[in-house]
């Protein structure tokens, strides 16, 4: 078991630790551009290959991602309560407690823990909070709706294409798939890297309200996760995925958002830092929970 659980979990600690000390060591490094790179064809291209390839129907990546949408709306209605409670920034933190980092962590730690199935049914999972974090999250942050920042999104289409092959039956063209394949690889070392990168990067300010942040987000991601399982009767994969998405630390758009918007980004940035250290600490007991 040990050494199952240090193959999933070194290849993300080692990526991301690549980045910190690349970035520590002031080499060059166009966060912005390998962002953009990700985001718009490899994070696309891995989607694409995924859920055309693998052999997962569409009822569970259906379950996953209701699961997903009932998640954020939980954890939602939670931070919101706390936030509340006391007396905190309902926009400066409530997104930082619901959009858990499913992308840069969640997506490579699902490949390496349940292979394609797992990726698939992270993939889906992912998607879901993609939509709910430029719509209701941008609207939170920016006190207005973006339905455009939405529309911009690739990985939407990407996702919408590949289910029209998958639905149809259609095979995709042999130089098509091989090419979005290729690019795809690029996507899991860039986003772990960047990762890291950006844990440089930030600087934490109000140590003590970001470490609050940092916390609430993740016990509060694995109970939601955990709760969920057992009341959809997720079994094997299902349930480890969504426990191990849920669970993740504060995603970095958070902190994207809250700079643009100026809501703390300071706090929301520390939260981020303390939150994936958190993670990483954390990363043995929770995948030694979920296989």
């Amino acid at each position: 078991m040990f050494e199952q659980l240090f193959s999933i979990i070194a290849p993300v600690i080692i990526c991301a630790l690549i980045g910190y000390l690349w970035a520590r060591a002031d080499h060059p490094y166009n966060t912005d551009m390998v962002t953009r790179l990700v985001s718009t064809i490899g994070v696309p291209s891995l989607v694409f290959t995924t859920l055309v390839n693998v052999d997962v129907g569409l009822d569970a990546l259906g379950r996953m991602a209701g699961a997903t949408f009932a998640a954020v709306l939980i954890m939602g209605t939670i931070g919101y309560i706390i936030l509340r409670l006391t007396g905190q920034s309902v926009r400066a933190f409530l997104p930082a407690l619901v959009f858990p980092n499913s992308g840069n962590m969640g997506l490579p730690l699902a490949m390496l823990a349940f292979g394609s199935e797992g990726m698939a049914l992270a993939v889906a999972f992912f998607t879901v909070c993609i939509i709910f974090q430029f719509t209701i999250g941008v609207a939170v942050a920016a006190g207005a709706t973006s339905v455009q920042a939405l529309l911009r999104v690739p990985t939407l289409y990407a996702m919408a294409a590949a289910l029209i092959f998958k639905i149809s039956g259609v095979t995709v063209p042999l130089w098509a798939a091989s090419t979005i394949e290729i690019l795809s690889g690029l996507t899991i070392p860039l986003m772990l890297i960047t990762l890291g990168v950006s844990l440089q990067q930030l600087k934490i300010g109000q140590f003590k309200k970001s470490a609050s942040i940092a916390a609430v987000r993740m016990v509060m991601g694995f109970a939601v996760g955990l709760f969920l399982a057992e009341v959809m009767g997720f079994e094997g994969i299902m349930k480890g995925v969504i426990i191990l998405q849920a669970a993740m630390p504060v995603a970095v758009f958070n902190y994207l958002f809250a700079a643009r918007y100026k809501t703390e980004p300071e706090t929301v940035a520390g939260a981020v830092v303390l939150s994936t250290v958190m993670s990483f600490a954390t990363l043995p007991v929770l995948m030694w929970f979920v296989l």
